[in-house]
């Protein structure tokens, strides 16, 4: 390899990868175009509108913001990750029965800040769901089918229904 590319080892979904790549290669793009997970979405390549929204570590994160080399050594769920044995999951489901989303792109980033919400707050109002989903954008809906998704799998997930 030439010098000019690093060395990295990320697990993405439970699987795990080691690649060379070059330092300033994004990490939306090492994901997407490396890993062949296109569920993770580039919309305005600054950081504002939440359609590459990944969790690193845990934690949401906007994937055009940052290197594939800053995520070396981390765990890193996308979209795809979040359905396990074919099944949704709850908050993929709110999504699909409180019709959360219409074109669906900025729908990935969506899924995983509210998975992130509910992790941290299993019972949220919908004022902490309305400032929790703040920084990602929808350009096609008035978000209240969003904020209705949230709720139902908030619901769903202290029920335990996966």
């Amino acid at each position: 390899m030439p010098q000019d590319y690093r060395s990295i080892e990320v697990t993405v979904n439970g699987d795990s990868y080691h690649r060379q790549v070059e330092p300033r290669r994004l990490l939306s793009d090492f994901l997407r175009d490396d890993l062949n997970l296109r569920g993770t979405h580039v919309g305005c390549e600054h950081g504002i509108c939440g359609a590459c929204t990944v969790l690193v570590n845990g934690e949401t994160a906007r994937s055009c913001l940052m290197f594939a080399v800053q995520a070396n050594g981390a765990q890193i769920t996308t979209v795809e990750g979040l359905a396990q044995n074919g099944e949704l999951h709850p908050v993929q489901q709110g999504f699909w029965e409180n019709h959360g989303l219409q074109c669906g792109f900025c729908t990935p980033g969506f899924l995983l800040t509210a998975y992130e919400l509910l992790e941290r707050n299993p019972d949220p109002t919908e004022q902490e769901v309305r400032v929790g989903l703040s920084g990602n954008m929808c350009r096609c809906t008035g978000y209240q089918g969003i904020i209705q998704s949230v709720l139902a799998a908030a619901k769903k997930m202290r029920k335990g229904e996966d």
